[in-house]
């Protein structure tokens, strides 16, 4: 899935992130986004239609702040629109202590998805998801997936940061 970061999930950027989880402020998040804004609106350019941004929703109660609060500011930053149409399915384990594998099989089917508007004119919209932190992959994966069983078509994944990948 073709992904857009702010930065790598590391160092200053990853103590910031932890910060705004604790204390959510679009003041010190708008900080960290020109990069990302930059990004998108550049690969986006020329589109026919520019994405809906859907926020990964969290299953707790007081779940994480971050994801919603970047779909709004990017939205205002780049003139496009937050869509709402993906719902937990399920609880999850928090994901900090698990492995690779045990964070594809928590994620898997924690989602469903809203199906488009019927008889809507003009070409579906796609979707552009939106999460504070983009590490294995797994719940960017299964939210794509409930989407597109929905019948969406996903663009990809928006996030402030990215962990390094694993190199050889």
């Amino acid at each position: 899935m073709p992904w857009w970061a702010a930065g790598s999930y590391a160092g200053e950027l990853r103590c910031r992130l932890l910060r705004l989880r604790r204390s959510p402020d679009p003041r010190a998040m708008a900080e960290l986004t020109p990069g990302l804004v930059a990004g998108l609106r550049r690969d986006f350019a020329g589109r026919a239609t520019r994405p809906l941004l859907v926020p990964i929703p969290s299953w707790k109660q007081r779940g994480n702040p971050l994801p919603p609060l970047l779909g709004r500011l990017l939205a205002r930053q780049l003139g496009w629109r937050v869509s709402g149409g993906l719902h937990r399915s399920r609880p999850v384990l928090g994901q900090h202590h698990l492995g690779r594998e045990l964070r594809w099989a928590n994620q898997a089917g924690a989602f469903r998805a809203d199906p488009p508007t019927a008889g809507r004119s003009g070409p579906r919209p796609t979707l552009l998801l939106v999460d504070d932190i983009l590490t294995t992959g797994a719940t960017a994966i299964a939210a794509a997936a409930a989407l597109q069983a929905a019948g969406w078509r996903v663009a990809g994944m928006a996030c402030l940061g990215r962990t390094p990948l694993a190199g050889p």
